[in-house]
């Protein structure tokens, strides 16, 4: 799926189980879970795969737009 974020917009509380993404443009998140929260800078072009992420929010807190897809498996 492909998510894109004008600044302050974000997603309220959800998780991903194993997935790949890629920065078709790039920008800072900031992501709170129950650990804390962090900003990840995401550059343009680049990647990530993560085995699995538990609850948390994101926001975009850049000032242009972030755009990126993410590939997660199909959950039987």
């Amino acid at each position: 799926f492909r998510c894109t974020f004008a600044p302050g917009v974000g997603l309220g509380r959800h998780f991903h189980p194993r997935h790949f993404g890629y920065a078709l443009s790039g920008g800072t998140m900031r992501i709170t879970s129950d650990s804390g929260t962090r900003e990840v800078n995401l550059k343009t072009g680049s990647y990530f795969f993560i085995e699995s992420i538990a609850c948390h929010e994101a926001v975009y807190v850049g000032d242009t737009i972030v755009s990126y897809v993410m590939i997660e498996p199909k959950l039987p």
